[in-house]
């Protein structure tokens, strides 16, 4: 079993620092300041404003909160406006060279996982995220880490005897959708674990999290509390999946 970083690609904000690849559009620090010296010099020492981050498709300004877009050819995350975006939400559109990322958030109340099933996956650690990737034809696995996110070599078969047969993973929407599974201690309370299915934007915003934050060997008191609020958010979000609900 051999694991590596995540290919290249590009990602909004924290996750894009995860993703690698194509990096964001550079943002001078500070605005502009009072400059004393002659007005010809100004325009030199003057610091232009912040720039807007923008469509990655039409280069329309975005705002904070934006959907994106998986370029399934490079494997990495777009940033992008709502027209764009929604061009995309037809099967088919862009001949699947672009995939809109849903919105979407799925739990499995009976989801459980034992030690040995977990230990076949050969994750070293609790947290992992695995999604189908349609442009190589195979399942992915990663994790994060300090170094952001590291892929891990999974086998169809021990997907199929460990995850494949899950509620969620029935449902799980190729590029654009992950299971993120979280296996603490029973005595953090969480037993023999928990099981999402979410936008796969989100499982790079987490490597982004883990990153910025990590520190020394476990990770340190600051990334722990992040990941806390994280999975606050997803639970939030979750519910279990209606019985018409599949995916295409």
């Amino acid at each position: 079993m051999t694991a590596r970083r995540a290919p290249a690609g590009a990602a909004p904000s924290t996750a894009r620092q995860a993703m690698g690849g194509r990096a964001a559009t550079p943002r001078p620090l500070g605005g502009p300041g009072a400059v004393s010296g002659p007005a010809g010099l100004r325009g030199f020492t003057r610091r232009p404003p912040p720039a807007r981050e923008r469509c990655e498709l039409c280069a329309e300004p975005l705002s904070g909160e934006h959907r994106h877009l998986v370029d399934t050819r490079n494997r990495s995350l777009m940033c992008a406006c709502t027209g764009c975006y929604l061009l995309f939400t037809r099967p088919g559109a862009g001949a699947g060279h672009f995939r809109a990322v849903p919105d979407r958030y799925l739990t499995d109340p009976d989801f459980a996982l034992d030690e040995e099933s977990w230990n076949r996956l050969q994750i070293p650690v609790g947290l992992a995220f695995f999604f189908r990737n349609s442009e190589l034809d195979r399942l992915a696995a990663f994790y994060p880490s300090p170094a952001g996110a590291t892929e891990s070599e999974l086998d169809p078969e021990t997907w199929r005897d460990v995850l494949g047969h899950s509620r969620l993973a029935a449902l799980l929407r190729p590029d654009t959708e992950a299971l993120l599974i979280r296996r603490e201690r029973e005595a953090e309370g969480l037993g023999t674990g928990e099981c999402y299915l979410v936008p796969v934007d989100a499982c790079y915003e987490l490597v982004g999290r883990m990153r910025l934050h990590w520190q020394g060997f476990d990770g340190g008191a600051e990334a722990r509390a992040d990941l806390a609020e994280f999975f606050a958010r997803v639970r939030a979000k979750a519910r279990p999946p209606a019985e018409e609900e599949a995916g295409p």
